[in-house]
């Protein structure tokens, strides 16, 4: 086996320990009421870190209308308590109507 396939198991093997530490440790105890807010916005917040990567990183020279467009849709259906997976496919089909329509 290569270094490189000796690595990747590696890492899959630390991921599934990490992620199985969780639920070993706390096991059938209930989080305290103040986690679930904090667990609650944990993909808004990630969502936000990733659009500005994407935008303001090594590739915001592709930046054009669309995807500001798509951006606004985006928080557009957020402001309209859309859930989440429903406003970034707002921000999606804009972005990709706009795409169609202007070339």
């Amino acid at each position: 086996m290569s270094t490189v396939w000796t690595a990747i198991a590696a890492a899959a093997v630390v991921s599934f320990v990490i992620k199985a530490a969780g639920p070993a440790l706390v096991g059938d105890r209930d989080l305290p009421p103040w986690s679930m807010g904090i667990i609650g916005m944990l993909a808004p917040a990630l969502l936000a870190g990733l659009v500005v990567v994407d935008v303001f990183g090594p590739g915001w020279s592709s930046l054009d209308a669309t995807v500001i467009a798509g951006l606004a849709a985006t928080a557009a259906a957020t402001l309209l308590r859309a859930p989440m997976l429903v406003a970034v496919l707002a921000g999606i089909a804009a972005t990709a109507l706009l795409r169609l329509a202007f070339g």
